[in-house]
């Protein structure tokens, strides 16, 4: 089966003079345009998307592109190649006689033309050029959700995570830099599919004492009745430790108290952390203790109501 030469200028809409900037800005916008995500109606889309990414492919890069374009003179009659010198073990011209005709299994993803001309999956015959079935997709980028504690957030720190997608699960090591937040993503470079980009994007876990509000944090405390009208001091927990609070005598139920700079962030921009103060009464007295309430209320002018 003779192979068809393939256009790659023509392709991707660049001159054959043109520079590495015009090529790359030109696959860009053509990928954008044909991507098969953005064009799911066009059965096409998909095959067009390889072409240009095949042209991308041997463009971007000066010895690819060096090699093709030694093709000669007949590059733009389209003609099929079947052999004529040149190229050490390639033996390439367009239509001449007594040429070897290449075949290719497809199963890189590329043409029988990019096959052959750089050696498919068939070991890299042509002039050095190895294994390209890598570039069978294009790079795309892809996100998965990271959820940490709120202590791991404001840490950071070293985490060892498995991601499972396409093959088999993967365990990567991610810094995550301390003080990040909710819905902010941490990019692992080539970590992606077909080597492109992985984003991991921040998830808060629940919290058995904190409340997450934007960039602030709210617990309750609960405080005696008689700390809340004498003033106390207690021991409240914050994300970096216990901390020593002084309550104010006449602290009322659900008044709110801020430590500055015990919320989420880092640095300057950390937020506060907010405590609610919540007056609990024993549910079972003594009698010793009913006396003393009782003393209490007959001699107390206090109103509530």
């Amino acid at each position: 089966m003779a192979v068809s030469y393939k256009d790659y200028y023509q392709v991707l809409g660049v001159p054959r003079n043109a520079s590495k900037e015009d090529i790359s800005k030109a696959f860009k916008k053509l990928a954008r345009t044909h991507h098969p995500d953005l064009n799911k109606n066009d059965p096409k889309a998909e095959e067009r998307f390889k072409e240009i990414n095949e042209a991308n492919e041997v463009l971007k890069d000066p010895k690819k592109r060096a090699l093709y374009d030694q093709l000669g003179p007949d590059w733009q009659h389209g003609q099929q190649f079947q052999g004529a010198p040149g190229f050490e073990n390639f033996q390439f011209n367009f239509g001449g006689p007594g040429g070897r005709t290449f075949h290719s299994s497809g199963a890189s993803g590329f043409s029988d033309f990019f096959e052959t001309l750089f050696g498919g999956t068939s070991g890299g015959r042509g002039g050095g050029f190895h294994n390209f079935s890598g570039f069978s997709e294009p790079r795309r980028d892809t996100e998965a959700q990271l959820t940490l504690t709120l202590e791991e957030a404001i840490s950071g720190g070293k985490k060892t995570i498995t991601i499972s997608g396409d093959g088999a699960p993967r365990t990567l090591d991610v810094n995550i830099p301390a003080g990040i937040k909710a819905n902010a993503r941490i990019r692992l470079s080539g970590q992606g599919t077909q080597r492109g980009n992985l984003y991991l994007r921040v998830r808060l876990a629940p919290h058995p004492v904190f409340q997450v509000e934007g960039d602030n944090l709210a617990c309750d405390m609960h405080i005696a009745p008689w700390e809340a009208a004498l003033g106390a001091t207690v021991r409240v927990p914050t994300l970096d430790g216990e901390v020593d609070v002084s309550i104010k005598p006449g602290a009322s139920s659900g008044q709110k108290l801020r430590l500055r700079g015990k919320g989420l962030g880092a640095g300057l921009k950390r937020g506060d952390q907010f405590v609610r103060l919540l007056i609990s009464v024993p549910t079972k007295l003594t009698e010793r203790e009913r006396e003393l309430w009782q003393a209490l209320a007959a001699e107390s002018s206090f109103s509530a109501r």
